[in-house]
């Protein structure tokens, strides 16, 4: 079962003695922070980075009737895991 929001703040708050309050400001300011600076590219250390992507133009097609379509270019965000995070989760 996933954690939700309250719970990684208790559980953060329990092991840093910050109050819940302190942890969720420090959530919100570091998201505020990533929405900013994503177009630089935003590393959070450990966890990965979040990327502005170019995406080319290319020919899809409608799955309902099976007709080409024309797909604009267009930026995407992406987010890159760090290879620390991977290690951790998925083991060698």
């Amino acid at each position: 079962m996933a954690l939700t929001k309250s719970a990684i703040q208790a559980a953060l708050a329990g092991k840093t003695g910050l109050a819940k309050k302190q942890v969720a400001a420090f959530f919100d300011e570091l998201a505020k922070l990533a929405y900013k600076e994503a177009k630089n590219s935003f590393t959070i250390p450990g966890i990965g980075k979040l990327v502005l992507v170019n995406r080319a133009a290319r020919i899809g097609r409608n799955p309902a009737t099976g007709e080409q379509i024309q797909i604009p270019a267009k930026k995407v965000v992406k987010f890159r895991v760090a290879k620390a995070a991977k290690v951790a989760i998925l083991g060698k």
